[in-house]
C-alpha cells in the first residue's frame, strides 16, 4: 500500500537538556537512530513529544533541525495542531517553511467543539498549507471525538491526505476506510489496536513503541501486507507486554525512561509531567531486558 508517508511513523519524544531546554541535537541524533531502526515518518512536536509544554517558537526550531539531520531519508511530520484554530493556522504556516514534509493537525482540545466546529478548525488550519496533512482524533486525551462522517467530510479536502485516528474506535475506523477516496489513508494512533486496524483497511500506525522497536513493529506490518497473517499475529502477541508497559504511565513518562535505558539522554519530561517513579522504571528495565533492548 502505497502512501506519502510510509507505514511506520515514529511519534518521537522532545529530548530536554539538564536545564529543561530542548536539546535540539539529541533530537536530531534520536530522529537518525529511527530511521535506522525502520520508521519511514517522524512526528515531532506531537502528544509523544510533549506538544504543549512547548512553546512555538521551540517547535519551529524543533521542525527545523530534524528536517535537516533527515534530509530525504523519510517524511517529517510537523504537530501543529491546537485548540485555537488561528493558533494552529499560524504556526502551520511558519512550520511550512522549515522542511518539512506533512502536518499533523490534533482535534481541539478542552474546548470541546461540535462536528461542524471540527470541520472548520481543520479546514481553516489545513487552508495555509500546500503541504499533506494528517489529522488526528484521539478523544483520550482531547475529550472530543471526530467522527466518521466528519472525518470523510475533511477528506474531500486536497491536502488532507491522512488520518491518526486513536478513539479506539475499530468500528469508526472501519468506517473511514470503506468510504475514504482515493489518495486518503487511515493510520493506527495506537500501538495495541496496529494489527486489528491493519485488518480493516489501515495502511501502518503512528507508533511510540517504535521509538524502542521499530524493526519488530516494520516487520508485523510488513508480515501482513504480505498476507502472512498468523506470522503477523504471532509478532503482536509477542510484542504485547511492550505495548502495554510503554503506557503503565501517561506517555511519553515511561517512553523517556526506556530511550533512557537503552542510552538516549532524552532528559526529564517537563512539568505537568514527572519522571517515572523508581519502582516502575525497575520494571520497565526488566521490560526491556526481555526484548533484548538494552544490549
Amino acid at each position: 500500500m502505497q502512501t506519502l508517508f510510509g507505514p511506520v511513523i515514529t511519534a518521537m519524544v522532545t529530548p530536554f537538556d539538564s536545564r529543561g531546554e530542548v536539546n535540539y541535537d539529541a533530537a536530531a541524533e534520536l530522529a537518525r537512530f529511527l530511521i535506522r531502526n525502520g520508521s519511514t515518518g517522524l512526528v515531532v512536536a506531537g502528544t509523544t513529544g510533549e506538544s504543549p509544554a512547548l512553546s512555538d517558537a521551540e517547535k519551529i526550531a524543533l521542525f527545523r533541525s530534524v528536517a535537516a539531520a533527515v534530509g530525504n531519508e523519510a517524511a517529517v511530520i510537523a504537530g501543529t495542531g491546537g485548540n485555537s484554530t488561528a493558533g494552529s493556522a499560524a504556526l502551520t504556516a511558519e512550520a511550512s517553511k522549515t522542511g518539512v514534509n506533512g502536518i499533523m493537525l490534533v482535534t481541539p482540545y478542552y474546548n470541546k467543539p461540535t462536528q461542524e466546529g471540527l470541520y472548520r478548525h481543520f479546514k481553516d488550519a489545513a487552508s495555509v498549507t500546500d503541504l499533506p496533512v494528517m489529522l488526528y482524533n484521539v478523544p483520550g486525551r482531547t475529550g472530543v471525538n471526530m467522527t466518521a462522517e466528519t472525518c470523510l467530510r475533511l477528506a474531500e479536502i486536497n491536502n488532507i491526505v491522512a488520518v491518526k485516528e486513536a478513539s479506539g474506535n475499530l468500528e469508526q475506523a472501519a468506517e473511514i476506510c470503506k468510504h475514504a477516496p482515493p489518495g486518503f489513508f487511515l493510520y493506527s494512533g495506537d500501538d495495541i489496536f496496529t494489527l486489528p486496524m491493519l485488518s480493516v483497511g489501515a495502511c501502518g500506525v503512528v507508533s511510540v513503541v517504535s521509538n524502542v522497536a521499530g524493526p519488530r513493529i516494520a516487520e508485523m506490518i510488513n508480515l501482513f501486507h504480505q498476507g502472512r497473517n498468523a506470522e503477523a499475529a504471532r509478532v503482536h502477541w509477542e510484542l504485547l507486554p511492550l505495548f502495554r508497559g510503554l503506557f503503565m504511565a501517561t506517555n511519553p513518562i515511561p517512553l523517556k525512561a526506556a530511550l533512557q535505558l537503552i542510552g538516549f539522554d532524552t532528559g526529564e519530561p517537563r512539568l505537568p509531567l514527572l519522571p517515572l517513579p523508581e519502582e516502575m522504571r525497575r520494571s520497565l528495565e526488566i521490560l526491556l531486558r526481555r526484548y533484548n533492548l538494552l544490549g
